[in-house]
C-alpha cells in the first residue's frame, strides 16, 4: 500500500512522537518516578497512537478520496 506525501509524512511524524514518548517512559521507569508518571506517559502514547487525521484529495472533477 502506498500513501500520498501528506499521509506518509503524518505517519512518520506520529512514529517519531511515539518513539520519544516511549523513551521518556523508560527514563521515568529507570528513575523510579512512580506509577502516576507512567500512567501519564501511557495515556499520552495512547492519544498519539489513536491520532488519525484524514484529509480530502480530489482525483478528478467528481471523485473525492479520503485518506
Amino acid at each position: 500500500m502506498s500513501f500520498c506525501e501528506h499521509c506518509d509524512g503524518q505517519r512518520f511524524d506520529r512514529s517519531r512522537v511515539l518513539r520519544a514518548l516511549r523513551q521518556v517512559r523508560r527514563e521515568f521507569r529507570d528513575a523510579r518516578r512512580g506509577d502516576k508518571c507512567d500512567a501519564a506517559i501511557v495515556a499520552a502514547i495512547e492519544a498519539v497512537r489513536d491520532l488519525d487525521i484524514p484529509h480530502l484529495e480530489w482525483e478528478s472533477d467528481d471523485d473525492l478520496v479520503v485518506h
